[in-house]
């Protein structure tokens, strides 16, 4: 069977309504069963409004003139239908083979215009469109960033107090020009907490438990007035969106999913989930909105609005950029849209991500949300460099992140799972204010989960000096001589780190159940940050034992080679930087464009290889137990049409073991390219839902012609019944060059389809092996692929029998794949 459609009323809604005829039409009129005019192809496609007043010629003459003109006239044509409007029905594969080839004529005919000084300018500006887009996507991504890390990070301080001399600056900002500013906790004069403010007092009992109702009354506030903005304005606007993203960029349609009002709603909530201390991050979200504005700004182009491939090669862009702005990482923003999200990445698109990240970080620089000399919070310098057995520890640590995310995708997924399927999905506001106000009450009593995560990941990563009073760096730093000489003792831990070890276990363990549960609800919610801070405070853990072990050991092997009584051989920091990335990796099993992030993002170029190490451990110990990350999970379980290019297909299964129709099936419905009449087509288009019918030669040859879009040829049959006069429901339809005639002479009145038809439909035969078969619909991006056999039709392949016959193969449920 053909491809089906998603719904016959989606299917009625995305179709446009063909243009009203002539108005002089009906002064013409002459008998409806014989005519010496015919509708060509280039009338029919033409579904602009300058349609209703194109003249109907009479059919050309095949002379030498003809013949002369005939491939000029036929470059015209296509590049005018190239430029006419063309819409995907919703939830809905492109035709990525198509799409390049209207591009590709396009891109003739321009060529073709040069001589002109017209021409000249419109080549110029086709030319440099691609590099004016990405400019101005850099520009809103950066922009966008910039606000949403002001706007998070003031309400996230909000939940604590209020700067009496000025409300709009947040705790960082209030304590600038004071002298008594805490630098442990940022605080100052300055900045007044609700119970001092309310109270008088921030000290005792009673001012605790008002600060512990005013947190959590604000976080309520914050997460549920997120879920009710999505839930009224912006549903797509929810969760990470890097799973859509990658399935929209495999050429996927979702319609509004990069609208203009979820960008709007997805910017102000996360805002607002951020601040409520949901167990969540902006990282993912970020590059949802720069993917948004990518969509938005490719609407001024019409290379790229008229394109769906086009477009993509954008979006490529606009999630480097996402990335680049939410790490400040523009090349690790570059690889993570090359090895995650993108389906098709061309050379020059990796030039205009280049651009495009350059641009958005350099804005984000330029305006400083964080009020530093640094464009994120996580910027390390460490002091001392790291020994070759350390790299067992760094392993170790790559095998814990590698078990926690196959642990935490398991758990996820499972908890999704359950959220779809019971009645729990149906009220998405009060599981929102479930889950924050679990997390707000559970967060609270702990320092290290109170506050903002992404601080708490810039104090796991630092390095501990006798000035600092925190109890991270509670050392006895009694016999630090040497400190002005740029290292630092080794010293014995303190009560201090003792309490806060628990403390960073308890957060650690808390941090990866509350994640669970938070990811995926009806708010804005990104993965990397909560898994970072679970990694970091297990490394930094893991880095407070390796050196104390290295104190009360220096004289042992291995660290006698290494440590010496009067000098720190060992960073905590590190190992805090290590696990980060561990988790990060086991989650969401990302290499090459991770370790780039991670020294991008904390300045530490030297640590290469302990992040590698850790990384690579990760991915392997998390491959042992299933190869599939937390994006491609989600996909899975929201049943999109994406094909992995990372999976590999080993069963021995062929094409004609999955093809539609199978024995039991009802025939394949096709056009013959003679002998059907108008009403035979509306009759097929009326009661069949598919994408496209092959055209045969007759019913009984079965021998193959081509393809003809269903979009297509309704247009095409809606268009002759309203533009040529004398077309009936009994008017015969080709899609043949030739034309028939009567025994007078006359040609009757028909409706020649001949340039709808696709000569050369990508087919294969019934005993090609399904390992070539899946290769083919991954690396063409195909929505069907024909089935012959000695040159007759058999069957149709879609890329949804692929999907469902590698699930059925997987042991998965071939169910699940819902769309097309």
């Amino acid at each position: 069977m053909a491809t089906p459609t998603a719904s016959t009323s989606r299917v009625g809604n995305r179709i446009s309504r063909p243009p009203k005829p002539p108005p002089n039409a009906a002064h013409s009129r002459r008998p409806a069963y014989r005519r010496n005019i015919s509708t060509s192809d280039d009338e029919l496609l033409d579904i602009t409004p300058a349609a209703a007043s194109h003249e109907f010629k009479s059919p050309r003459r095949n002379n030498s003139a003809g013949a002369l003109n005939q491939s000029a006239t036929d470059d015209v044509n296509e590049a005018e239908e190239d430029n006419a409007p063309w819409r995907y029905d919703d939830f809905h594969t492109i035709d990525w083979v198509r799409d390049l080839q209207r591009d590709s004529r396009r891109h003739r005919h321009i060529l073709r215009r040069r001589d002109s000084c017209a021409g000249l300018l419109w080549a110029s500006h086709d030319a440099w469109s691609g590099w004016v887009c990405v400019l101005l996507v850099g520009l809103a991504a950066g922009i966008c960033a910039a606000a949403v890390d002001i706007g998070a990070t003031w309400l996230s301080d909000l939940k604590l107090g209020v700067c009496r001399s000025a409300f709009w600056l947040h705790r960082v900002q209030c304590c600038w020009g004071n002298n008594d500013t805490d630098f442990e906790d940022t605080s100052c004069s300055s900045w007044t907490s609700w119970p001092r403010l309310i109270l008088g007092t921030d000290t005792g009992p009673g001012p605790y438990l008002f600060g512990y109702v005013a947190y959590a009354l604000w976080a309520l506030t914050f997460a549920m007035l997120a879920a009710l903005l999505v839930k009224v304005f912006a549903p797509y606007a929810c969760g990470s969106g890097i799973p859509e993203i990658k399935t929209i960029l495999s050429g996927f349609i979702i319609r509004s999913y990069l609208g203009k009002w979820t960008l709007l709603i997805k910017a102000m909530t996360m805002m607002l989930s951020v601040a409520a201390g949901l167990s969540l991050g902006k990282e993912g979200p970020l590059v949802h909105i720069a993917c948004c504005c990518g969509n938005v700004l490719a609407y001024a182009f019409p290379k790229y609005s008229q394109n769906e491939a086009k477009k993509r090669e954008m979006l490529s862009a606009a999630a480097a950029a996402g990335v680049g702005v939410a790490f400040g990482a523009p090349i690790g923003g570059i690889l993570f849209s090359l090895e995650e999200v993108s389906y098709y990445f061309p050379l020059k698109t990796l030039w205009r991500s280049f651009f495009c990240a350059l641009v958005a970080v350099f804005i984000l620089r330029l305006i400083n949300p964080l009020g530093n000399s640094h464009v994120v919070l996580f910027y390390v310098e460490y002091t001392t460099p790291w020994f070759f057995i350390e790299l067992l520890p760094f392993a170790l640590l790559g095998v814990v992140g590698g078990l926690l995310g196959v642990l935490f995708i398991r758990g996820n997924l499972a908890w999704c799972r359950f959220r779809r399927d019971s009645r729990l999905g149906k009220y998405p506001i009060a599981e929102v204010a479930a889950v924050a106000g679990a997390t707000a009450l559970l967060a609270y009593p702990n320092p290290y989960t109170r506050g903002n995560s992404s601080e708490l990941i810039a104090r796991l990563f630092d390095a501990c000096s006798p000035a600092d009073s925190s109890e991270l760096c509670d050392y006895r730093w009694s016999n630090a001589t040497n400190i002005n000489a740029g290292s630092l003792p080794v010293a014995a831990a303190g009560p201090g780190v003792a309490a806060a070890a628990w403390k960073l276990a308890l957060a650690a363990a808390l941090k990866a159940a509350l994640t669970v549960f938070t990811f995926g609800i009806k708010v804005p919610a990104g993965l990397f940050i909560p898994c970072m801070a679970v990694g970091a405070a297990l490394g930094r853990l893991l880095g407070v034992g390796v050196e104390q072990l290295a104190y009360a050991q220096h004289d042992a092997w291995p660290f006698s080679a290494y440590c010496t009584p009067t000098e720190q051989c060992i960073t905590p920091g590190l190992y805090a930087m290590v696990g980060a990335a561990a988790v990060l990796g086991g989650v969401t099993r990302m290499t090459v464009s991770l370790v780039v992030i991670m020294f991008e993002l904390t300045g530490g170029l030297l640590y290469i290889v302990p992040l590698m190490v850790a990384i690579m451990s990760a991915k392997w110990v998390a491959d042992a137990f299933g190869s599939e990350g937390i994006y491609d999970g989600h996909i899975r379980l929201n049943g999109y049409p994406f094909l992995d290019a990372k999976e590999e297909f080993l069963h021995t299964t062929r094409a004609g073991d999955i093809m539609k129709p199978q024995r039991c099936d009802p025939p394949l419905s096709t056009l013959t390219q003679e002998g059907m009449s108008v009403d035979d087509v509306e009759t097929l288009l009326r009661e069949t839902e598919f994408n496209g019918f092959p055209v045969v030669v007759s019913k009984e040859s079965q021998r193959l012609v081509g393809f003809v879009l269903r979009r297509d040829l309704h247009i095409s049959v809606s268009n002759a019944r309203l533009n040529q006069l004398g077309v009936a429901g009994q008017s015969p339809v080709s899609f043949t060059a030739s034309r028939e005639t009567d025994p007078d002479g006359f040609t009757p009145v028909g409706v020649r389809l001949r340039r709808l038809v696709d000569l050369s439909p990508f087919q294969i035969t019934d005993s090609s092996p399904m390992q070539t078969v899946v290769e083919m619909f991954r690396k063409l991006g195909l929505r069907t692929c024909l089935v012959t056999h000695n040159g007759r039709l058999l069957g149709i392949i879609s890329k949804k029998d692929v999907l469902r016959h590698i699930a059925i193969m997987t042991n998965q449920n071939p169910n699940d794949i819902h769309f097309h």
